[in-house]
């Protein structure tokens, strides 16, 4: 290990471990259960330990706000979320390595059938508290209401919502599972999935990342690892200039 090399793993990981919060609630970047858990994020954050010469561990939550809130409070050292202007005040992130779509599922005899018609007095979008789809609606919609909950598909049925938001991915297998709901096709978001670390961290800790996140999608490290868990090789988001 160089010296940079190991000033980089001192700098990211003090503890000696590289702590990573993995997101089991979002199927696309990671899947299986906390104990064993699997995916594109499990895959980057024990490649970037092995990089750095560090033992990694993997601390799984059901919720993006979840691993959010564990880099903040200084119990994970590394994360993979969406880039959001709330997030980037207090991460710092690399470019994206999965681009992914955020879609709408309305009742099927809904009068809403295009994500333009959504933003009016009296729609309410049941979200994911917390999500990268939380806060860019809110942060978006001048008209609708929105409306959180554990899970976006959830409030939305059982509070008999207009509409609810979510993860193109499993959104579709939702509408596919039950023919009373229907989904507008038309994505009113793309979900720009990277690697995030805290702030304060050193210009080439955050490079060091940056970079790799690069090579990773250049060298079809993500790809494969996408396609390992049956997710399409089209979600890997495009290099950075």
């Amino acid at each position: 290990m160089t010296a940079g090399t190991a000033a980089i793993a001192e700098d990211l990981a003090p503890t000696g471990v590289l702590r990573a919060s993995i997101n089991l609630g979002n199927p696309v970047l990671a899947q299986g259960t906390p104990t064993n858990p699997s995916g594109v994020t499990v895959d980057i954050a024990r490649e970037v330990a092995g990089r750095l010469g560090l033992p990694v561990r993997l601390l799984c939550f059901d919720a993006a706000r979840k691993s959010y809130d564990a880099m903040a409070t200084g119990q994970a050292d590394l994360c993979f979320l969406a880039i959001e202007p709330a997030r980037e005040a207090e991460v710092s992130f690399t470019g994206p390595y999965v681009v992914i779509e955020g879609v709408l599922v309305v009742p099927q005899d809904s009068s809403l059938s295009s994500v333009a018609d959504l933003d009016r007095p009296g729609v309410r979008i049941g979200v994911k508290r917390g999500s990268a789809y939380d806060l860019y609606l809110s942060r978006t919609l001048q008209r609708a209401e929105v409306v959180r909950g554990e899970e976006g598909v959830e409030v939305f049925r059982d509070q008999g919502l207009e509409a609810g938001a979510g993860i193109r991915q499993p959104m579709t297998e939702f509408v596919a599972a039950h023919p009373e709901f229907r989904l507008i096709d038309e994505r009113f978001m793309q979900i720009r999935q990277a690697v995030g670390t805290t702030k304060g961290r050193a210009p080439e800790t955050v490079r060091f990342l940056r970079e790799l996140v690069e090579e990773l999608k250049a060298s079809g490290f993500v790809a494969e690892s996408l396609r390992r868990a049956d997710l399409p090789a089209t979600l890997v988001a495009p290099a950075e200039g």
